[in-house]
């Protein structure tokens, strides 16, 4: 039986962040009213907030006062706008068996409680694959995330692949206009190959919310293969990084092999500060139509943005880069370039050219710039990260 009094009290703060960070999960419209729900459990080390909506669960814990231990629910994102806007002062919450009545100072609400026997069970975490630390995997996800699709209709481009190799791990997006892929090593506990699609938005969502100045890794737990099935085969992430949990199932579909899409040399390549790039592509594309494209030509020592409006007009700005090899005219779309920009996280940036109709590949600036070969190529110097960008057809 479920207990039908409840009493907790917590920090102001400490209970504003955990209902937040749940809250931000739960569905805005829910295929049932109950999946609304926040899910409050208190016991001896403290208490328990979760939410779960069939496809993404999270769970968090947080110390607090318990006078009756027990569980309750009530509306999530209700509660944690009300707790966001609570003086700083110790919360009291008191659940009577029907309603749940929250103070803090002079402040009083009471808010109806949800039907528990209703609410899905929570699903248990896979065993612990691997772990990473959590500041490398928060930039990771962060730099790849911004390349995966968003259009519901093609599911396959709406995840993030994650390739695990021994102590090598490979994410890659598309959506078939870039393609983002980062390398990074970890800690894994099975040996063999894995092979999951994530959703793009759930995985990058929890890494936002990571402490990235914890020295704690993140667990990564997708199975350990010791029961003799498949690691990955459950169809379950589970994301530990105390005191928080996210899982999330994983997509049933098929990611574009994409590999064969990075190119392994260039005709010419361009290296140039980022923030002086992205400042122009900004100030040029103002002149763009629809923002569809913003010109971008290559010579010694400089390139010249530019983009022109039918109605609008005409603009262009020089900005100094290194230049490698013969002149070059290319387009395009700036708002994905300067997206791709800002993932490569670094303060210099090398552009690597084929031809104005293939894809460039935008990488932090390497060590060294590769020599020319013999076959008059420059080899794709070695990277953690690359920011493959289909450009836009110039004008004939």
């Amino acid at each position: 039986m479920e207990q039908t009094e409840v009493r907790i009290r917590a920090a102001k703060d400490d209970l504003a962040g955990a209902v937040s960070w749940v809250a931000r999960n739960l569905p805005a419209r829910p295929t049932q009213p109950i999946l609304r729900g926040m899910i409050f459990l208190a016991d001896d080390n403290g208490l328990q907030l979760a939410g779960y909506d069939y496809e993404v669960s999270t769970q968090i814990r947080i110390s607090a006062e318990v006078d009756e231990p027990g569980r309750f629910a009530v509306n999530g994102k209700l509660v944690s706008d009300i707790v966001s806007k609570l003086p700083n002062k110790q919360v009291e919450m008191h659940f009577d068996g029907t309603k749940v009545i929250v103070r803090c100072g002079s402040s009083r609400f009471e808010l109806p409680s949800l039907t528990l026997e209703d609410y899905p069970q929570l699903p248990e975490a896979p065993a612990a694959t691997g772990t990473v630390d959590a500041a490398l995997l928060a930039e990771a996800i962060g730099q790849v995330a911004v390349a995966a699709g968003k259009d519901e209709s093609l599911p396959m481009l709406t995840g993030i692949r994650m390739e695990t190799e021994g102590n090598e791990v490979t994410l890659a997006a598309t959506d078939r206009f870039r393609l983002a892929v980062r390398s990074f090593e970890w800690e894994q506990v099975p040996e063999g190959e894995t092979k999951l699609l994530i959703p793009a938005k759930t995985f990058a969502e929890t890494a936002r919310t990571l402490d990235t100045t914890s020295s704690e890794p993140v667990t990564l737990a997708f199975g350990d293969g010791s029961d003799d099935r498949e690691v990955g085969s459950e169809g379950l992430l589970a994301i530990l990084a105390d005191p928080r949990r996210t899982t999330t199932r994983l997509l049933d579909a098929e990611f574009p092999k994409f590999r064969p899409l990075l190119p392994k040399q260039h005709s010419s390549m361009a290296v140039a500060r980022v923030d002086q790039l992205q400042d122009a592509i900004r100030r040029v594309s103002l002149m763009a139509d629809h923002g569809a494209q913003i010109r971008m030509d290559f010579s010694d020592g400089q390139v010249v943005l530019s983009a022109h409006g039918d109605e609008v007009g005409h603009a262009e700005e020089t900005v100094a880069c290194n230049f490698y090899g013969e002149p070059l005219l290319i387009a395009f779309n700036p708002q994905y370039l300067l997206e791709g920009l800002s993932a490569v996280r670094s303060h210099r940036v090398l552009l690597g050219f084929t031809q104005p109709s293939r894809p460039a590949i935008l990488i932090p600036e390497p060590e060294a710039i590769p020599e020319l070969g013999e076959d008059g190529f420059y080899p794709t110097p070695e990277t953690d990260f690359t920011y493959l960008l289909m450009p836009v057809r110039l004008p004939g």
